[in-house]
């Protein structure tokens, strides 16, 4: 009887002791629960969470959250939790500061479904074939060196644009800029992959590929409740991921064609190889992380021909579409053109550091109309703190671009297409590439676009050349113009712009000079070669005349 006493006592003692304990340590982590606390955002619904709160226009509806709620906003959405940033300040944070921590993306139906499980550069997790990927792109491709031997393809097909834009003018038929845009930049980078171009002209086949990418980009950009809610993807609710899995068939055989048309025709291209080439010779090497497969190459084929045509094709037809509705904008682009260059030829790249005003005109299209309102996903490999916050790991990172360029404590009358806001002050010396987190149309650091650079190029060559080239105006009967928006990937016009064109310059600006090269013939010692040039000035012959009048 005493034992038993005795054992009761230590157990109660223990217990008291466990209680005891536990009330600390409640205590305690009552007291750090400041440092442990989640960031500010909406409660959401049961099961779906936030889903149902981001509507059709997802950044718009995060951008009033961020207003509400503060800088850093999370959301539980289904399954998981997601953190958005929408300042400069919050933005640096997590992309700079803690740019290792969210270097991965996470899993989802694009990813998987049209992106060959990953295995692109696009969606692929940070790792030695992301970088690799990466360093193909960045040396044969997307860098400064490669971007300056490829100068001659985007001149080009540029010119081709310009005549086909002439031709219409002469028919008295509107342009619709998008299309224009999406066949010549497929074009270009046709020429770059594959030495050739992809539509030898306009019609049907251009046509469905442009749907193509706008459908790809704009699936890819949509928030699928199967990405968040697991338990119920195989339902699809929204039917995503059938179109995804149809659009992935569609562009799979395109690209299969073009690896094997590429393939057939690799005899004529020795010496002389394209990028395909130098994929396909990383194909070939088999030391491990040091080769691609051929899904690896297929895959960032499809990252080229997507986000390549139809990024800096939206951004040039939102610019064009401001200078329609503020024509002073556009006098004083041309003003400063017409007295750089002139009016007897076209614009060239090496004119644009000249021509301040352009600069400033593409950084405005640049923050007004990101190409990407919300920078592709990212994922925290670990959890950490941010302004205070607790942010657990696997939480979904979203960097709102297109409200940082809209924020009135950043940007004066931030609604206001206004190029000169980038013509003086600390503003002139922004840096669209990833530097300035007030304008980072591409993203920054470490998963940065890779085209930055390019994408820099390619909107200050070709609307510069445009805007120096044509006067633009509304079609006759057309009263107002369309600004809304459709959310994907990339930011469309929910309304293709139409325009109506008038050539500006002289008349052999739009002509093309062929180089016809060469006649080579070896007689014994002696090497010929012939050159034979056929300048076509008559732009008459070519296009039924444009009259001398519109150089005035």
């Amino acid at each position: 009887m005493a034992l038993d006493i005795i054992l009761f006592g230590e157990i109660a003692a223990a217990t008291v002791v466990f209680l005891l304990t536990r009330l600390f340590l409640g205590t305690i982590l009552q007291l750090l629960k400041p440092a442990c606390k989640l960031p500010p955002g909406p409660k959401g619904w049961p099961v779906v969470g936030a889903l149902p709160l981001l509507g059709s226009m997802p950044h718009v509806a995060l951008a009033k959250m961020a207003k509400k709620y503060g800088p850093i906003v999370y959301l539980k959405m289904g399954s998981y939790g997601m953190v958005v940033a929408s300042t400069p300040e919050s933005a640096r944070a997590f992309l700079k500061t803690l740019d290792m921590n969210f270097s991965n993306r996470p899993p989802n139906a694009g990813a998987t479904l049209l992106a060959y499980n990953s295995q692109d550069m696009v969606f692929a997790n940070y790792g030695p074939k992301w970088t690799l990927l990466r360093k193909l792109c960045n040396v044969h491709m997307l860098g400064g060196k490669a971007l300056e031997d490829s100068a001659h393809i985007r001149e080009s097909e540029l010119g081709h644009m310009l005549r086909a834009m002439v031709e219409s003018s002469q028919r008295a038929e509107p342009v619709v800029i998008s299309e224009m845009m999406t066949y010549a930049m497929a074009n270009m980078i046709g020429q770059v992959i594959l030495k050739r171009r992809v539509f030898v002209q306009k019609g049907s086949e251009s046509n469905e590929f442009k749907d193509m990418v706008v459908e790809l980009m704009t699936s890819a950009g949509l928030f699928n409740v199967g990405d968040f809610i697991p338990s119920v993807a195989w339902m699809d609710l929204q039917g995503i991921e059938g179109g995804m899995k149809r659009m992935h068939s569609k562009w799979d055989d395109l690209i299969t064609r073009m690896v094997k048309e590429h393939s057939e025709s690799a005899h004529e291209r020795k010496g002389n190889p394209d990028f395909l080439d130098v994929l396909m010779t990383n194909k070939e090497n088999s030391q491990g992380t040091g080769s691609l497969s051929l899904t690896n190459i297929k895959a960032l084929l499809l990252n080229l021909f997507t986000a390549g045509t139809d990024t800096s094709s939206s951004v040039i037809e939102w610019a064009l579409a401001e200078m329609v509705l503020n024509p002073d904008i556009l006098k004083r682009a041309q003003k400063e053109m017409d007295q750089v260059i002139g009016r007897n030829r076209r614009l060239k790249e090496s004119d644009i550091p000249k021509l301040p005003y352009l600069q400033a005109l593409c950084k405005e299209a640049f923050r007004l109309h990101p190409s990407t309102p919300l920078n592709l996903p990212r994922i925290s490999s670990e959890a950490c703190e941010v302004n205070g916050y607790y942010v657990p790991k696997n939480t979904r990172l979203s960097v709102n671009i297109w409200a940082i360029g809209r924020d009135p404590d950043v940007w004066e009358n931030p609604l206001e297409f206004n190029p000169e806001r980038f013509m003086s002050g600390k503003n002139a010396k922004m840096d669209p590439r990833g530097n300035d987190f007030e304008l980072i149309p591409f993203g920054a650091e470490r998963r940065i676009c890779a085209g930055a650079r390019m994408g820099v190029v390619m909107v200050e060559y070709f609307l510069g050349t445009l805007v120096h080239s044509f006067d633009w105006k509304l079609p006759d009967g057309v009263a107002e113009l369309n600004m809304d928006e459709t959310f994907g990937l990339a930011l469309q016009k929910a309304v293709p712009l139409a325009a109506k064109v008038t050539p500006r310059l002289h008349p052999s600006a739009y002509a093309m000079v062929l180089v016809c090269f060469v006649a080579l013939a070896v007689f014994k010692d002696c090497v010929l070669f012939v050159f034979v040039f056929f300048d076509i000035v008559s732009v008459g012959l070519c296009f039924g005349g444009v009259p001398l009048s519109t150089c005035s």
